[in-house]
C-alpha cells in the first residue's frame, strides 16, 4: 500500500485514543482522525471522486485540514492545497490549471474560494463545523484505503516562478512519504509522546511534510495555530508542552523579542527547527540562550518534498549552515558551464533524490528546464565546505521571502503594469526587522498621468494575496537598464520607509 493516507491509518491502528492533532480546546484522537477521514473520503466518492481526481483545498491551520487532507487521499484524490490569503483569480488559475472539480474550503474564506468555483465550473464545499459536520455523521465512512502507486501523484502545490505564473509542483506519495519517514526517524527524533508545534502553513511544503505528515507518521500529536502570533505560539508551547518547535526566521525573531513570559513552562521542548529562509546567526544563538533548546536549519523547496538538506543532530551543527543532504538525496553545486564545482566554491545548489517532484503539472516545458539529467536545479547558490555542509549564499531568481511566504516580483509587476498611469515598474525586496524581507515597487508614470503610491498600493492589494503587495511605493524618472533595454534591479534602491503604509 502506497497511498500517503497510510500513515494516519497506521497510527491509528497503534494507538486509537492517542490526540493526533489539538486546536486549542478541540482535540482529535487518532481514531476520530481516522474515522472523520474516512467520511471525507466515503463524501467524496458519493460525489464521484476517482482515483487521480484533483480536489482542491483552502484551509487554515485548523483540525479540519487533516480530516479533509487525509480524506482526499484516502479516496485515491490528489490534494491542491492552497494558501487561503488568495483572491478569487488566483484561485481560479489553480483549480483550472490543476483540474480540480471539488474545492474544500473552510467558511473564513469560502466567498473568494466560492467566486473562483463558480468561474471554472467547480463544486465548492464550505467545511461549516455544524453543517458540513452534520453531512459527514450522515455518510457512512469507508475504512478502506484506495491504493496508489508509489508514483502516482499525491499533492500539487502551487509555486510562482519567475515568469509570473504559478506552476503545480506534483509530489509523489513515494516522495511524501519518505521525506516525512526520514523528518520523524533520522532528522527530528520524534516519537508517540513528542508534541510539536504546528504554527506553520499546512497548505505549505515544510508545514505539511515537517508538522503534519511527520506528527502523524510518529504518532505524536500537532498542535494548531491558525495564524502566527509570538504571546499565542508562547502560550500554546507552556500549555501543550510542545516539545519541538517549527518555524520560519521571523518567528523567531519575534518570540525572541516576545521573551518567555513569567510562570511559563518550556522544559519539555528540546529542538527547534528552522526552514523557509536563512535564519541570522545572532538570532540563532539569542533564540538558543533564551529558550535553552538548539536549533537546527534545514533547506528545501516545494519542488523537493520538500526537505533535501538539514543538520543532522547526532552530528556537530554548523550555525548558518543548512546542513547535510538527507538520507536518500544528493545534493551536488554547478557552475553556470554545467561543471561541478568543489569545496569553497560557489555554485547552484542541484538536487537527486526520493524527494524530487516528477515535474510540473501541464508544463513539460518547465520540467525539462528544472529537472535535468534527474538532477533538479533549484536556482539557490551556495558554497559546501570541506566537510559537507552546505551554505546558501544568495538566491538566484528574484525571489522575495516576505514572512516565510514567497513573493514572486514579476506576478507583482504584471498587475502594476495593468495600472493605467504605471508606464514601468520593478519589484524587488529589501530588508526588514520583522518580515525578513519586504515588497517595495519603483515605478514611473505615463506622461501626464498622475496618481499616489496610496493608490498604486491599494490597486495592487485588492488583485493579489494579502503578503503579496508593496507595501514599499517609490516614483522615478527611469530605471537603470542594460544594453538590451533589461531592467537592472541591483543598480535600484530604496528607501524603506518611503511612501510606506
Amino acid at each position: 500500500m502506497n497511498n500517503l493516507a497510510t500513515l494516519l491509518v497506521e497510527s491509528a491502528w497503534a494507538d486509537r485514543d492517542r490526540v493526533a492533532v489539538r486546536q486549542d480546546d478541540l482535540a482529535l484522537t487518532y481514531a476520530q482522525l481516522n474515522d472523520s477521514s474516512a467520511r471525507v473520503a466515503a463524501l467524496l466518492h458519493a460525489k464521484g471522486v476517482r482515483p487521480g481526481d484533483r480536489v482542491a483545498l483552502v484551509m487554515r491551520n485548523a483540525t479540519e485540514f487533516p480530516v479533509t487532507y487525509y480524506g482526499i487521499l484516502r479516496a485515491g484524490g490528489v490534494v491542491v492545497p492552497m494558501n487561503p490569503l488568495l483572491k478569487a483569480r488566483e484561485i481560479a488559475f489553480a483549480l483550472r490549471d490543476s483540474g480540480s472539480r471539488i474545492v474544500l474550503a473552510c467558511p473564513l474564506f469560502a466567498d473568494e474560494v466560492a467566486a473562483a468555483a463558480a468561474e471554472v465550473g467547480a463544486e465548492c464545499l464550505v467545511t461549516d463545523p455544524t453543517a458540513f459536520g452534520s453531512l459527514l455523521q450522515a455518510t457512512d465512512p469507508i475504512p478502506q484505503v484506495v491504493d496508489r502507486a508509489e508514483n502516482d501523484t499525491a499533492v500539487i502545490l502551487y509555486t510562482s516562478g519567475t515568469t509570473g505564473t504559478p506552476k503545480g509542483a506534483e509530489l509523489t506519495h513515494r516522495n511524501l512519504m519518505t521525506n516525512a519517514a526520514t523528518a520523524a526517524e533520522t532528522l527530528l527524533h520524534v516519537g508517540p509522546d513528542d508534541v510539536l508545534f504546528g504554527g506553520l502553513p499546512l497548505f505549505h511544503a515544510f508545514g505539511q511534510t515537517c508538522a503534519l505528515n511527520t506528527a502523524v507518521a510518529a504518532g505524536a500529536t500537532l498542535t494548531l495555530l491558525p495564524r502566527f502570533e509570538s504571546a499565542r505560539a508562547l502560550e500554546i508551547m507552556h500549555r501543550d508542552k510542545v516539545t519541538v518547535f517549527l518555524g520560519v526566521p521571523t518567528m523567531y525573531t519575534a518570540l525572541l523579542r516576545a521573551g518567555i513570559p513569567d510562570g511559563y513552562e518550556l522544559s519539555r521542548l528540546n529542538l527547534a527547527v528552522s526552514g523557509g529562509a536563512s535564519l541570522p546567526v545572532e538570532v540563532l544563538h539569542g533564540f538558543e540562550r533564551e529558550f535553552g533548546v538548539t536549533v537546527l536549519e534545514g533547506y528545501g523547496l516545494s519542488e523537493t518534498s520538500p526537505v533535501a538538506a538539514f543538520n543532522p543532530p547526532d552530528r556537530p551543527r554548523k550555525a548558518g549552515s543548512i546542513g547535510l543532504p538527507i538520507r536518500g538525496v544528493e545534493l551536488k553545486l554547478i557552475a553556470d558551464d554545467g561543471t561541478t564545482v568543489g569545496p569553497g566554491e560557489v555554485g547552484e545548489i542541484a538536487i537527486r533524490g526520493e524527494n524530487v517532484m516528477k515535474g510540473y503539472c501541464n508544463r513539460p516545458d518547465a520540467t525539462a528546464e528544472a529537472i535535468r539529467d534527474g538532477w533538479f536545479h533549484s536556482g539557490d547558490l551556495a558554497r559546501v565546505d570541506e566537510d559537507g555542509y552546505y551554505f546558501i549564499v544568495d538566491r538566484k531568481k528574484d525571489l522575495i521571502i516576505r514572512g516565510g511566504y514567497n513573493v514572486y516580483p514579476r506576478e507583482i509587476e504584471e498587475v502594476l503594469y495593468e495600472h493605467p498611469a504605471v508606464a514601468e515598474a520593478a519589484v524587488i525586496g529589501v530588508p526588514h526587522e520583522i518580515h525578513g524581507e519586504e515588497v517595495a515597487a519603483v515605478v514611473t508614470l505615463r506622461d501626464g498621468a498622475q496618481t499616489t503610491a496610496g493608490q498604486i498600493r491599494d490597486y495592487v492589494k485588492q488583485r493579489v494575496a494579502a503578503y503579496k503587495y508593496p507595501r514599499i511605493v517609490t516614483f522615478t524618472d527611469g530605471l537603470p537598464k542594460g544594453a538590451t533595454g533589461k531592467i537592472l534591479k541591483r543598480e535600484i534602491a530604496v528607501e524603506q520607509q518611503a511612501s510606506k503604509a
